[in-house]
């Protein structure tokens, strides 16, 4: 039996696509703005802030790839890049022989520190300023259904049938 398509409907192709464009235009602008005022790649920007999200600045490799939606390889490509600006230094797990935490440098810290104000003034000015209070509540809501939608699938997809699956951080 044919599956039947659910095509989208003016409506929603314009809001999908209005969605799209608005994702990469900004994230084309942020990602430019951190480059030329601040020196930092949209990819280092990342990882530095989510190193600085956690008490003592460390993180384990495969944490971190999942918390930025990124394969093992690329993670782990981008810390020995990080690694060798000096941005963080790789330590050994003691519990797992092969995994190994990525952990923020006095030098990463300094390089988020002087970003995070500008990324967050063109954020206001890009973004926010644009926006109503009750519309950026609904964004919220919508932006928080999708996502915990979206996790749930992934962790139905990396449950072998007949096992648990396993607790994330954020639960």
């Amino acid at each position: 039996m044919a599956e039947t398509v659910r095509w989208l409907t003016t409506e929603e192709q314009h809001a999908w696509r209005s969605y799209v464009r608005l994702q990469e235009k900004l994230r084309s602008r942020l990602s430019r703005l951190l480059q030329t005022e601040s020196n930092v790649s949209e990819a280092d920007f990342a990882v530095l802030v989510e190193l600085t999200d956690v008490p003592d600045g460390r993180q384990r490799a495969q944490d971190l790839a999942r918390a930025l939606e990124w394969e093992k390889s690329r993670i782990s490509h981008h810390i020995s890049r990080m690694v060798k600006r000096g941005l963080v230094v790789r330590e050994e797990c003691p519990e797992d022989g092969r995994g190994a935490f990525a952990v923020i440098t006095d030098a990463g810290r300094a390089m988020i520190e002087a970003a995070a104000p500008r990324h967050m003034e063109a954020v206001r000015a890009l973004f926010l300023d644009h926006v109503t209070l009750a519309e950026l509540r609904v964004l919220t809501q919508i932006s928080e259904r999708v996502v915990q939608k979206l996790d749930e699938a992934a962790s139905r997809e990396a449950v072998p049938p007949g096992t648990a699956p396993k607790r994330s951080r954020r639960s």
